[in-house]
């Protein structure tokens, strides 16, 4: 995984990326939307963006004081069809200092699906093509 550090802020590319399995897939959205930061929860769920508060927003569409922990920057549909990938997480220079760092980040949104970053499925690497050598063909 490859990290890098920006005044307190941690990006983590996850390689390979994390893969979520179906039935782990619905039971993490179905939490996410319950512990929703609009319904007195800590999460914010988009499409391709899962976004982690320190507390619930004030009111709808207001964050208020809520501060931003991280996000977690994911794919729905990929590998396949009912499948979500994980492929970069943030933890603000805010959640930095109250102790969170990507895994903490990742096993939190993972463990509503029965999963951690260190026990999900990982995607298949596969080696990257030849280099195109150009030759100029003799008459």
């Amino acid at each position: 995984m490859a990290e890098a550090y920006d005044e307190g802020v941690v990006t983590e590319v996850i390689r390979p990326a994390a893969i979520i399995p179906e039935e782990s897939t619905r039971a993490i959205l179905v939490e996410l939307a319950l512990r929703d930061v609009q319904n007195g929860g800590v999460w914010q769920s988009e499409p391709s963006l899962w976004s982690r508060y320190d507390r619930a927003w004030e009111s709808y569409g207001t964050p208020g004081g809520a501060e931003l922990i991280g996000t977690v920057q994911v794919a729905y549909g990929t590998p396949t069809r009912y499948e979500i990938t994980i492929y970069r997480v943030t933890v603000t220079k805010f959640g930095n200092e109250q102790g969170w760092t990507v895994t903490t980040l990742c096993d939190e949104a993972l463990g509503f699906g029965g999963l951690d970053l260190a026990n999900c499925p990982r995607a298949s690497l596969s080696a990257p093509p030849k280099p195109f050598v150009f030759r100029e063909q003799k008459p």
